[in-house]
């Protein structure tokens, strides 16, 4: 094994370092060792034994477990019901992302003014994100009722509708209220990061724009978007990967209905790994969604990785 030296200009072989460094690297395999097991037992292990169930045809329904081969994937990819179940969740995925960064940008800058109580709001700003998803769920499901919901109440007495809405009763409507219901439990994660961003900017550089004769809109343009763009792009591609695994709050809200409205694909495969005990193509399904965060994380990665070695 070869390490670099501090400079990174030339490998030192581990041959020519005194005995106590070779005691000290030994010792620090070993202490990270318990962890590498752990990780090897709980993902990798169970990845590729996905993998092997996807290879064949595990149903409890019939008895035995043939090999199948690819054949869970072949129909997997001419299964219209799961590429309507990849629409749903790139629909979910991308209007989430985007609402959430819109507002999370727009009231990182009110909190970052200074008013009285800022320090209030800020905490206050915690609480949505504070409590659980599957309470999150239960509580929209509740305001959302079309009989006794909270939200009908209010807009009728506000005279903007004449009649109670049943939110969750119609596909399209029910996925926006179900990404309303996410993206009001998880914005206060995208005002601190966004926030944190902004105080970072030297007031300085807003002064001399001003002076320069910038509006508003150009200080935002010119300042402020640079400075947030790591921490926009850190947000949007640690989101993505999150919301394109969105699975809880769709289980409690409406459970992939109606009519299969919300039927994204981690919850098409729960469905039809446990509905239907299909576990060989819920397997292929879920190896699907691994491979797919695998690749948007190996994104993630090399983006940051090329964004540093640009600075």
């Amino acid at each position: 094994m070869r390490v670099r030296g501090l400079q990174g200009s030339s490998p030192i072989s581990w041959k020519g370092r005194p005995p106590e460094f070779r005691r000290e690297a030994r010792f620090a395999y070993a202490l990270i060792m318990p962890s590498l097991l752990l990780m090897v037992g709980l993902i990798v292990v169970p990845f590729f034994y996905a993998f092997w169930i996807s290879l064949h045809r595990v149903n409890f329904l019939f008895p035995g477990r043939p090999f199948i081969g690819l054949e869970n994937y072949v129909h997997m990819t001419t299964n219209q019901d799961f590429w309507a179940s990849v629409g749903r969740t790139i629909y979910f995925t991308a209007v989430s992302v985007v609402t959430q960064t819109v507002l999370g940008i727009a009231i990182a800058q009110l909190l970052n003014k200074p008013f009285r109580g800022r320090i209030i709001v800020r905490t206050l700003l915690l609480l949505p994100w504070a409590i659980p998803t599957v309470v999150n769920g239960t509580l929209w499901r509740w305001i959302l009722d079309g009989s006794t919901g909270a939200l009908n109440h209010l807009l009728l007495q506000l005279g903007l509708i004449k009649h109670n809405v049943i939110w969750l009763g119609r596909p399209f409507l029910a996925m926006n209220m179900v990404i309303l219901g996410d993206s009001w439990r998880m914005l206060p994660l995208y005002v601190i990061m966004f926030l944190a961003g902004l105080q970072a900017i030297p007031e300085d550089l807003y002064d001399a724009a001003r002076v320069d004769g910038a509006t508003s809109w150009d200080c935002f343009r010119y300042v402020t978007l640079p400075f947030l763009r790591p921490v926009i792009l850190v947000v949007l591609i640690l989101r993505t990967l999150q919301t394109f695994r969105v699975f809880d709050i769709i289980y409690v809200m409406t459970r992939g209905g109606p009519a299969n409205g919300t039927m994204v694909i981690t919850f098409l495969t729960y469905f039809t790994t446990f509905k239907f005990q299909n576990f060989g193509y819920g397997a292929a399904l879920a190896f699907f969604i691994g491979i797919t965060t695998l690749g948007m994380a190996w994104v993630y990665i090399r983006t940051l990785r090329g964004r540093e070695e640009a600075l």
